[in-house]
């Protein structure tokens, strides 16, 4: 027969759209077109399938191959595509079975010598043939990430000719069994370590309870990165289907992350605004992406240009991140805990009690006006970090652990999700007129809080989620006015 069909995949975004690879054998001078808005990478493949059929011990056909990667109108990148349009080449000379083929998608990098490198984007390609119903065959490095998946079948191998040879039936593979869950050997940062800091230590656990945002100032040295790092210690395990979400972005981006864990993304104030919400003409995630399900970590908030800031305000409300281009938009997820620390001056000492700070009212001015408004209003907690007395860094007694602060964080958001199915964080201004009633007293006091502190329509139902989950840590079921009064000494410092 001089027609093939192969099933495969493309990747665009964390999407994974089915690719049939059509290859048609036709009478004329030997040549191999590939057609279907391939890009440079799949254009290049017509090399490495030729030398890779002919190193594995086939025939390449001296005759016209057309292959055509439908649909023609969606675009295809990278070297995923080389072992279906192997498959197909062998396919339509007769010196592979098209019935083997049936029901089963491929994907795969291939060597000239025939065997099979890794690519990047498994995890999407595997959730999307398992949607499909079909086999997945891949590189054997990619097997185990792909087998992940609960009731894919997966068959990882070595090279095409090994792969050849389990569709026909001579020599089977293995089909490659579901992994089983790692513990990380990374030593774990405990709140024990941090010394005083009493109200930062609250409310680093009351954004830990209700997923909230913070924003810590104070001078050097405060511990203020200390505090940050220690979130993700106290914050509930991941979720098998949120496992599978993070490792799919870490799939697409090519890049590492333990199976599992949430994660924390330190990200350097030279940071670009494409490499922090993602893009490039090929649309890759960005570092707020990479943090979904975790936390991103902005250490020297002014430094950051104020353009890379801004581009945070949409992400922050909306969970997730759209990406535009003239021939296709892709949304990525974006639901990150933001936690940022900034000194309070250029020169870091003017909250100190000290008179060390050497800086004007006018360059304090202009160093916090990098900070726009919008952004500001958007953070949940903003907590003054002081500097820390001798008494306390000489304490040998050690603080309360993560393990004791992680009990009354689940305990919370336990609550949480019993009552609204989600973290307070996410509570409509709908759900908070539902579960967060306020009596009379409640009342008076958010309107005298409102007209005193300028709260914003967002700064008043920020100060209502923050008061809802310190209620849950208190295991209230009402919202009290000690509730609001914490939330409101948490809204604000001087600006």
């Amino acid at each position: 027969m001089s027609f093939a069909q192969v099933w495969s995949r493309a990747v665009m975004g964390l999407n994974a759209p089915t690719v049939q690879v059509e290859t048609h054998l036709s009478q004329g001078l030997p040549a191999l077109t590939i057609v279907g808005l391939p890009e440079a990478a799949v254009r290049e493949s017509k090399d490495r399938v030729r030398s890779a059929i002919l190193n594995s011990g086939f025939k390449f056909p001296q005759r016209r191959l057309t292959i055509n990667l439908a649909p023609a109108d969606l675009p295809k990148e990278g070297s995923r595509l080389d072992l279906p349009i192997a498959l197909g080449v062998l396919a339509a000379t007769g010196q592979l079975s098209i019935d083997a083929l049936n029901n089963r998608e491929f994907i795969g990098e291939l060597a000239l010598n025939g065997d099979l490198r890794t690519v990047n984007g498994v995890l999407a390609v595997a959730r999307a043939t398992h949607l499909a119903q079909r086999e997945l065959f891949l590189p054997h490095a990619n097997a185990i990430e792909a087998a992940r998946i609960n009731g894919l079948t997966v068959w990882g191998a070595p090279n095409l000719a090994a792969l050849c040879a389990h569709l026909e039936g001579t020599t089977l593979l293995t089909a490659t069994p579901k992994p089983k869950p790692q513990v990380s050997n990374a030593p774990l940062l405990d709140m024990a370590d941090i010394k005083g800091q009493h109200r930062a230590r609250r409310a680093l656990e009351i954004a830990a309870a209700g997923g909230h945002s913070i924003l810590f100032s104070g001078p050097p040295g405060t511990g203020k990165t200390l505090l940050a790092s220690r979130l993700p210690s106290i914050l509930p395990p991941l979720t098998d289907e949120e496992s599978l979400e993070v490792a799919n972005i870490y799939s697409i981006a090519s890049s590492q992350h333990p199976f599992g864990l949430r994660p924390f993304r330190a990200v350097h104030h030279t940071t670009s605004a494409v490499a922090l919400v993602g893009g490039g003409s090929q649309p890759r995630p960005g570092e707020i992406t990479l943090a979904h399900h975790g936390v991103l970590f902005l250490d020297e908030l002014p430094e950051f240009d104020r353009k890379v800031l801004e581009v945070l305000r949409q992400p922050i409300e909306s969970n997730e991140v759209v990406i535009s281009r003239a021939a296709r938009q892709v949304t990525f997820p974006a639901k990150f805990q933001l936690v940022a620390a900034m000194n309070p001056c250029p020169c870091g000492y003017a909250s100190d009690t000290t008179t060390r700070c050497t800086c004007t009212t006018d360059m304090i001015s202009r160093y916090r006006a990098k900070l726009s408004g919008p952004l500001l209003d958007r953070i949940d907690l903003h907590i003054e970090v002081p500097a820390i007395p001798a008494s306390d860094l000489q304490q040998t007694q050690a603080g309360e652990n993560s393990e004791t602060v992680r009990k009354r964080v689940f305990a919370a958001r336990d609550r949480q999700l019993s009552r609204q199915q989600g973290t307070n964080q996410s509570l409509t201004p709908t759900q908070l007129d539902k579960f967060v009633p306020l009596g009379e007293p409640e009342q008076k006091l958010m309107q005298m809080a409102q007209t005193r502190l300028a709260l914003s329509a967002r700064a008043y139902h920020r100060v209502l989620r923050v008061a809802r989950t310190i209620a849950d840590l208190a295991n209230s079921v009402d919202v009290r006015s000690p509730h609001l009064t914490e939330a409101l000494g948490y809204r604000g410092f001087e600006q």
